[in-house]
């Protein structure tokens, strides 16, 4: 089974062009926003469209949420697709998708500006932002028993022309999640940075913790996602490897799950071990 991927920034039409993309690659399943398509029908998952935060909805596009991936991997067994298209925001989002569902390396990614202009691009954004509209690549029959928002058909309403030859690669449908409706969402540094002294501070073998940093990575557009680093006091008698390791994995846990935001990575650095005088 081979992978490859459709990246590009939220809402510049990656849905809308997921079915041409995946023939013009020879690629019989899909993964996008949470859901396993094959031959136009949902075979497993739930859209994050569904959701009715835009946190939950981000969970449940890496498939985070408990029980998601789980799903999603076993139908992936059971339809053994030849080669499948995952769609996300950036190359650190498709990586994490194909590690959480134990698919293999990705073969190569497609970026969206390749395949789009600046003004479809930008159209999509129009529709996305001002109207709330999402594509979801399946047609509106299939999506019903799954979707309990709005349903919004045809789609020939957001891209108007070569409306024949878009129809015959595959229906699509359009939906409004209620999530699009309450505008932008920005989570401030100081609550990643308090997620993160929370669950340092909880570890018994942690004297203090201090310095902690946030930072934003980007590849040209493209988010990859947070780097985190802070500075611990551990206390002597543990082995530090595994501590650090079970503190890094905790981390991660804990940010993506609070914020939806994707961990790219996390450095601890320690600075000192504290002995009680006890011991000694």
């Amino acid at each position: 089974m081979d992978v490859i991927a459709l990246v590009g920034p939220s809402g510049t039409g990656k849905s809308h062009r997921a079915i041409k993309v995946a023939k013009e690659n020879k690629a019989d399943a899909i993964i996008d926003d949470g859901i396993l398509i094959k031959d136009g029908h949902i075979i497993a998952g739930e859209s994050a469209k569904t959701e009715k935060s835009r946190i939950m909805a981000v969970r449940r596009a890496i498939f985070i949420l408990p029980g998601h991936a789980e799903q999603v991997r076993e139908a992936i067994k059971k339809i053994q697709p030849h080669r499948i298209l995952i769609i996300g925001t950036s190359e650190n989002m498709v990586h994490k998708i194909a590690k959480t569902l134990k698919l293999p390396s990705i073969q190569f990614i497609i970026r969206i500006e390749d395949i789009a202009s600046v003004a479809e691009m930008e159209q999509a954004q129009f529709h996305r932002l001002k109207e709330g509209k999402h594509i979801i690549p399946v047609p509106t029959i299939e999506l019903k028993p799954h979707f309990s928002g709005y349903l919004v058909d045809p789609l020939q309403s957001l891209f108007k022309k070569s409306q024949v030859r878009r129809r015959k690669l595959g229906e699509k449908s359009i939906v409004r999640p209620i999530f699009s409706y309450y505008g932008k969402l920005i989570i401030d540094d100081i609550v990643i940075k308090s997620v993160v002294e929370k669950v340092v501070k909880m570890r018994e073998y942690v004297k203090s913790v201090k310095k902690i940093n946030v930072q934003h990575l980007f590849f040209g557009d493209n988010d990859k996602g947070l780097k985190i680093s802070c500075e611990v006091v551990l206390n002597y008698g543990n082995h530090i490897p595994t501590l650090i390791s079970q503190t890094q994995a905790e981390i991660r846990e804990a940010v993506e799950y609070t914020t939806g935001m994707i961990v790219d990575s996390i450095d601890i650095n320690v600075r000192a071990l504290y002995v009680d005088s006890k011991l000694t």
